[in-house]
């Protein structure tokens, strides 16, 4: 973990690509017995906030792109399943957000 924060902390401004890499190495240490994928993606939603960038939340009818985008990624070094879910669940959620605070109604 000491390593991964190092590596993290030595962006000087991170990018949606750069969240997304910390995830992937994050999981791939595994550091708790129970939750690191919600862990994670929690991280991924904070760092987006800090990073003034859009944020998201992997939604239930796309928690299989995200599994099989983790696992290209880890396994394959195939970073576009992955971050085209990410995409996508970013739209969705700038899509909620416009319609839960756009003052139309």
């Amino acid at each position: 973990m000491k390593k991964l924060l190092e590596w993290y902390n030595k962006i000087p401004q991170k990018n949606l690509e750069d969240i997304i890499e910390f995830h992937v190495r994050f999981e791939r240490i595994h550091p708790f017995q129970d939750g690191n994928g919600r862990i994670g993606r929690m991280i991924m939603f904070r760092e987006c906030l800090y990073n003034d960038i859009m944020p998201f939340f992997i939604e239930d009818r796309n928690k299989d792109f995200y599994i099989r985008g983790i696992r290209e990624y880890q396994v394959n070094n195939e970073k576009g399943y992955l971050i085209d879910t990410c995409l996508n669940s970013q739209d969705n959620y700038e899509k909620m957000a416009h319609f839960f605070l756009d003052d139309n109604g």
